[in-house]
């Protein structure tokens, strides 16, 4: 059964980025990943007051054993520090 992440995302500064999404997308490739959704789509609220974010990334996995295994991939340690530079997330 397919396993989804996503992640609302507050963009402070766009400095990390650079750095972090080709090497990032490499790791989700690695763990059979794929991106679905990601930042640059355009958003509109059609319920509720909530704030929205810069932006909302949804990454299918094929299981639940790879979504956890690419979060937790150890190259990937750096990469969450790094964009924790710039950004604020909410990743379930």
């Amino acid at each position: 059964m397919a396993a989804y992440i996503i992640a609302r995302v507050e963009v402070r500064d766009t400095a990390w980025t650079e750095a972090y999404v080709p090497k990032t997308m490499a790791l989700i490739q690695k763990h059979s990943g794929k991106l679905l959704v990601g930042s640059g789509c355009a958003m509109e609220t059609l319920e509720g007051e909530g704030k929205l974010p810069s932006a909302i990334i949804v990454l299918e996995f094929p299981a639940m054993a790879q979504a956890k295994a690419w979060y937790h991939d150890p190259e990937y340690a750096p990469l969450i520090k790094l964009r924790q530079t710039g950004a604020d997330a909410d990743i379930v």
